[in-house]
C-alpha cells in the first residue's frame, strides 16, 4: 500500500501535473472573465439585432409539445468562439510572437538558473540515479 501512495505522491509532485493543474485553474478563471464579457456585453448586442432579450430566444419553435431551440445552440457556439478567440489573441499570439523574436535574437532567452538551482538539480539527478540502481538490485538490503 505504501508503494501506491509513494507512486501517487511522485505523480502529483512531478512538474507536469502541477503545471497542468495551474493551467486548468487559470483557464477556468480566464473562461469566467470572457464569459462575463460575452454575457454582459456582446450577447445583448447580438440579441438586440434579433429583437430577443438574449440569444437563447432566437429560432425557438414547438412541435407536438417538444420545444426546439436553435438559439441555445447558437449561444453555446458563440460563447465557445469568443473564449477561443480571446485565448488565441491574448495568450497564443503573444507567445508565438515572443518565440519568433527569441528565434531571431531580438529578445533575450530566459536567464539561466541560479547556481543554487543548478546544484539542487544535480543532487536530484544523482539521487534519481542512486534510486534506479538500488531498484535494479532489489533494494538496499537485498543485494
Amino acid at each position: 500500500m505504501k508503494n501506491v501512495f509513494d507512486g501517487f505522491k511522485n505523480f502529483v509532485l512531478r512538474g507536469n501535473a502541477i503545471d497542468l493543474a495551474v493551467g486548468v485553474v487559470i483557464g477556468g478563471a480566464f473562461t469566467l472573465v470572457v464569459t462575463s464579457i460575452v454575457n454582459g456585453l456582446i450577447s445583448p448586442l447580438v440579441a438586440a439585432i434579433f429583437s430577443e432579450p438574449d440569444l437563447t430566444g432566437v429560432g425557438n419553435f414547438t412541435i407536438n409539445g417538444a420545444v426546439f431551440s436553435f438559439g441555445l445552440i447558437l449561444d453555446a457556439l458563440f460563447k465557445f468562439l469568443c473564449v477561443a478567440a480571446a485565448l488565441y489573441f491574448v495568450i497564443v499570439m503573444p507567445m508565438n510572437h515572443l518565440a519568433a523574436r527569441r528565434k531571431k535574437g531580438e529578445e533575450a532567452a530566459p536567464a539561466a538558473p541560479a547556481e543554487d538551482v543548478l546544484v539542487l538539480q544535480e543532487i536530484r539527478d544523482l539521487l534519481a540515479a542512486q534510486n534506479a540502481r538500488s531498484a535494479d538490485f532489489g533494494g538496499p538490503g537485498e543485494r
